[in-house]
């Protein structure tokens, strides 16, 4: 699954275009490297988004095409 489509589905990032834009700023890692939104996403990969002078770190646990508001905190576990 695309970076931008993940942080949208997961709702770390509300839509998918400002996930493209914090991609295109550089504001998105994925194991350490930064990454474009096209790039892939895995199980287990670490993903790091900096929101101004906040990062915010977390771990992929499921992927998934589409989840409800209740379940999305289940595709990824806070570190």
């Amino acid at each position: 699954m695309r970076l931008d489509k993940f942080l949208k589905v997961s709702r770390l990032i509300k839509r998918r275009t400002v996930a493209n834009e914090a991609c295109d700023a550089g504001r998105v890692l994925i194991n350490g490297a930064v990454a474009k939104a096209s790039t892939k996403v895995k199980k287990g990969d670490i993903i790091e988004i900096q929101f101004g002078i906040k990062t915010v770190k977390a771990e992929v646990l499921d992927l998934r095409d589409t989840t409800k508001k209740e379940e999305a905190a289940d595709l990824f576990r806070y570190l």
